[in-house]
């Protein structure tokens, strides 16, 4: 990857990652992904802000073969993907001070032995000139580490946001040209790692929008030279009412699960309900964060196992309780044989989420016609709790 200018000294370096597929050895990337890093060069001074995954420390480094000095290396948030370089930008440039939140500093001491004496620490909404250019430190704790800011550019008018408003897509691009697939991107890297921390970023949208705004620039995916776009974007994520669609996680071992979840397909589709079923044994877990966005009820289905939920559907329950999605209702529906505790079980996994639960459809072996008529009821019942929510 070569630098990219975004506008007269300001530059996009960093890395595209095209063949990465696992984050955090936990998140899916089908897309890949990229770690950005800009370079900042004021009339006196010169900036990098945020560096790239150690993975790809040799791409950072050739880029900055010809940058003869930097004076600042700003940490918008200490996680390896960003920070893990620093290290070693501080060995080619000795001079350099880390600049970051006074919470981050004892992060990048931790975490890369950043020795303190390299580290400055720097208050909400302090500036450090460039000469003539300024940079602008916003503290935005728990978006998503405590410890994040962002650094606003004040004469030029971009934003660096590091995580927030990014995605996980690896691609040549400069800008988010091709605005259906980064959405798409946004609203995965939205759902699996910013979701959690909603009330936050509440917040810190309404930090923001009162700046004068010309291009986002995060640390994942293409920069924003719209940024209405993935504003509008956010505030549909974040602000907006669940819609009326019914997310079904799944396992089945022998069938049973399976009728039952074909049945409530069926009926709910009739209804108008839009039902997003998904088999966890094959899902991609993104995809399933992904819907519980906007789903307003979710409906677990599970064989029993040990007298217990499928492990499958305990660790998909598990993920949708610490994503803490906007859904309203929740229900379960699954089968066993000789008995269990499969509901306490998942109902007890669900103290984040502001939900009522449906009744649930708890039945002994193969579904039968009692058994469909139980199931009539529960689609009866989203039904009713849709329309008294005023969910379209």
């Amino acid at each position: 990857m070569k630098p990219m200018k975004i506008k007269d000294g300001v530059t996009k370096l960093g890395a595209v990652h095209f063949e990465r597929r696992l984050f955090d050895s936990l998140i899916p990337l089908p897309a890949g992904t990229s770690y950005n890093a800009y370079l900042v060069e004021g009339s006196e001074k010169i900036a990098l802000i945020d560096t790239v995954d150690p993975m790809k420390l040799d791409v950072l480094m050739e880029q900055l073969n010809d940058v003869p000095k930097i004076d600042y290396v700003v940490s918008n948030h200490s996680e390896q993907d960003h920070s893990g370089s620093i290290p070693f930008v501080l060995e080619k440039y000795p001079e350099a001070k880390v600049i970051c939140t006074p919470k981050a500093k004892t992060f990048l001491m931790d975490l890369l032995h950043i020795p303190e004496d390299k580290i400055d620490t720097v208050e909400d909404d302090e500036r450090i000139s460039l000469g003539d250019k300024t940079l602008r430190f916003i503290h935005a704790p728990w978006v998503h580490w405590p410890e994040t800011m962002f650094t606003y550019l004040e004469e030029d008018n971009i934003i660096f946001t590091c995580d927030f408003l990014g995605s996980h897509l690896a691609t040549s691009e400069l800008f988010a040209e091709d605005e259906c697939l980064v959405y798409n991107s946004a609203k995965r890297y939205y759902a699996e790692i910013m979701m959690p921390f909603r009330n936050f970023i509440e917040k810190n949208i309404d930090k923001i929008k009162s700046l004068k705004i010309d291009y986002i620039a995060p640390s994942h995916g293409p920069v924003y030279n719209k940024p209405q776009f993935i504003f509008d974007a956010y505030n549909s994520w974040v602000y907006d009412e669940p819609k009326n669609i019914v997310v079904i996680p799944y396992v089945t071992m022998h069938g049973s699960v399976k009728a039952m979840v074909d049945y409530l397909t069926a009926v709910l589709s009739q209804k108008g309900v839009v039902v997003k079923p998904f088999d966890l044994t094959v899902t991609d877990l993104g995809e399933l964060a992904m819907s519980l966005v906007d789903a307003a009820t979710i409906v677990v289905g599970t064989p029993t196992v040990l007298a217990g939920a499928h492990p499958q559907v305990i660790y998909a329950t598990y993920l949708a309780n610490a994503l803490k999605p906007k859904t309203k209702f929740l229900s379960i529906v699954g089968s066993y044989s000789w008995g269990g505790k499969t509901i306490d079980q998942l109902s007890s996994m669900i103290t984040n989420l502001k939900v009522e639960v449906i009744p649930p459809v708890f039945i002994k072996g193969l579904p039968k016609e009692e058994d469909y008529k139980l199931l009539d009821e529960l689609v009866d019942n989203i039904v009713k709790k849709h329309k008294e929510a005023n969910i379209k």
